[in-house]
């Protein structure tokens, strides 16, 4: 059997409510003839009539009401599958796979889940926590969906929106609180704690300190930042950590905290998200709530 189109049956709903091939074709908004021409079709892709026609009026065959209770399932569900997609573009719901850095996902991540959880009740966001690089690839990969990481990823293929800006706080061992604030010269010459190779945030700390981004190594790097603030609160050296890390990875540690000298140090904190994703509307508007989330921290 040929396929048989939603419009067709428009055309058979209309013409069986109203009777008439004026009336149902003035209801459908075309010509009699159109009207007219898709109903005869209809019939001979069913081998079947529809319709007794009378001079002034035309009724349903018996064939016709069977096929007239089917007609309208089938139209009520394709009503159905336009409010979903309606209601899918008033309120994004589905699966979310959200990527995030280390050195935020800790601090942001539960402000973030509770603010999304909010304004989209019936999205499932699903997390995954690793290096940017890894991010990117998986992002680029249609593995994820979206990315909060440290901006600028100048990546041609991906969009980037900035979300804040966060400066960075230097933490040294409780004893040292008296102690001026080291310049970046003299940071240098310290013992600089870092987090091991492949997060961004051990490459943002050395630029701050004006040090290569390849160095020898002294003995220690650490995976997260909690080590790290443990470790200078063991007297082993000072380490860098963004302001959000703060009150979490500080409570209890014996370390001392200091704020550089204007203009201080700072990361911008971003989403990413292909430029081809079919979510760009709603990814930005998850920005903006994840924004705001952040700003409320």
């Amino acid at each position: 059997m040929a396929n048989i189109t939603l419009r067709q049956l428009r055309y058979f709903e209309a013409l069986a409510s109203q009777g008439h091939f004026g009336r149902a074709a003035e209801v459908c908004s075309v010509s009699q003839p159109a009207l007219s021409m898709q109903i005869k079709e209809l019939e001979g892709q069913l081998g079947m009539a529809l319709f007794e026609r009378a001079a002034r009026q035309v009724r349903l065959t018996a064939f016709g009401e069977d096929f007239a209770g089917h007609a309208r399932q089938v139209l009520r569900g394709a009503e159905e599958l336009g409010e979903m997609a309606r209601k899918a573009q008033e309120e994004f719901s589905g699966r979310l796979r959200l990527g995030v850095i280390p050195t935020i996902a800790p601090y942001l991540l539960p402000r973030v889940f509770k603010a999304l959880a909010a304004t989209y009740p019936r999205l499932d966001i699903q997390v995954r926590e690793t290096v940017t690089s890894k991010l990117l690839a998986e992002l680029d990969e249609g593995r994820l969906d979206t990315a909060i990481v440290a901006l600028p990823i100048s990546e041609p293929s991906f969009e980037e929106v900035r979300l804040f800006e966060e400066s960075f706080v230097l933490v040294r061992p409780e004893g040292d609180s008296d102690l001026p604030i080291p310049s970046a010269d003299s940071l240098s010459r310290m013992r600089l704690l870092l987090l091991e190779e492949g997060h961004c945030f051990r490459d943002q700390a050395l630029s701050v300190c004006s040090l290569p981004q390849v160095r020898p190594r002294d003995g220690f790097d650490a995976s997260s930042l909690s080590t790290l603030v443990q470790m200078v609160g063991a007297g082993m050296g000072v380490t860098l950590i963004p302001e959000m890390a703060v009150p979490v990875e500080t409570r209890s540690a014996a370390v001392a905290l200091a704020r550089f000298a204007a203009p201080e140090p700072t990361r911008t904190v971003g989403m990413v998200w292909r430029k081809s994703s079919p979510l760009i509307a709603q990814l930005r508007d998850v920005a903006a709530v994840v924004r705001s989330a952040a700003a409320e921290a």
